[in-house]
């Protein structure tokens, strides 16, 4: 009774984080990001690009907006027609920018973002204890089969397909976790993990790492008991993110904590 329950339990987390990864849908920025009419046909009609710049910087100081290309300049989508919140991310299979973008997964056939990187997360993490599971329970079966119990040729072949597709799938899906554990520790996606976020000081790989239990908290929020649900907590709306440079610009002795290194100041700071 007791294989039955887990059994029962690990299948319905699996199928319902399945579920809410594939019919989550990407989060879009929202319409202040959008060129007003006027301004596109100013921005289409300048065809000197120093210019265009300089339009895109004139609408982008309204916005929070602080990720820069890696020429220095606002971060615009030309499709989509809009200035590209931090992290945002045209993805070219939906055809949509989508806020946070970290892939597009072919498993889910849908774009994992803001919106549902904590239900792929999970998805991930129930789906390994799912293969896990099933291992385990049909490993004695296969020992039989060893030792010669087994002599019904059908289950011979059947738990032999069973532990080996469950074995392949558990070493696949524990290097994918684990990557991207790594990534939420870090708070990288990982469209940020290949290419640096740039700041108006430079691309910097830990630009939104807070720390372990903050970016943890990022993406599956500060209520504990949520955490392993498919419900969504994640902090924030997909459009700001704290940065560590604004975090120690607030903190002075974390400011020039670097600086004081650098000088080899050794005297404590008054």
């Amino acid at each position: 009774v007791a294989y039955l329950v887990i059994f029962h339990i690990l299948f319905v987390l699996f199928v319902w984080t399945y579920w809410k990864s594939i019919f989550t849908l990407p989060v879009q920025p929202g319409k202040k990001y959008h060129m007003s009419y006027a301004d596109q046909e100013r921005y289409e009609n300048e065809e000197r690009p120093e210019v265009q710049r300089q339009i895109l910087a004139e609408i982008a100081r309204k916005l929070p907006v602080y990720t820069r290309t890696g020429s220095g300049g606002i971060r615009f989508c030309d499709r989509c027609q809009l200035i590209k919140p931090d992290r945002c991310h045209h993805c070219s299979v939906c055809a949509v920018c989508v806020l946070k973008m970290d892939h597009h997964c072919p498993w889910v056939n849908n774009c994992i973002g803001f919106s549902n990187y904590k239900f792929f997360l999970l998805f991930l993490a129930y789906s390994l204890l799912y293969c896990l599971y099933i291992a385990a329970t049909v490993f004695k079966y296969f020992i039989k089969y060893w030792t010669g119990e087994l002599t019904n040729g059908r289950s011979k072949f059947h738990v032999l397909f069973l532990l080996f597709v469950a074995v392949m799938f558990f070493v696949s899906l524990m290097f994918l976790f684990g990557y991207h554990c790594w990534l939420v520790s870090r708070n990288r996606s990982t469209l940020e993990a290949f290419s640096a976020p740039v700041f108006q000081n430079g691309p910097d790989k830990n630009g939104f790492n807070l720390g372990f239990v903050k970016n943890l908290q990022q993406v599956f929020g500060e209520e504990k008991k949520l955490w392993l649900l498919p419900i969504a907590s994640s902090q924030g709306d997909g459009h700001f993110f704290p940065m560590r440079a604004l975090c120690e610009a607030q903190n002075p002795l974390l400011a020039n904590e670097e600086q004081w290194q650098d000088d080899g100041i050794d005297e404590e700071p008054h």
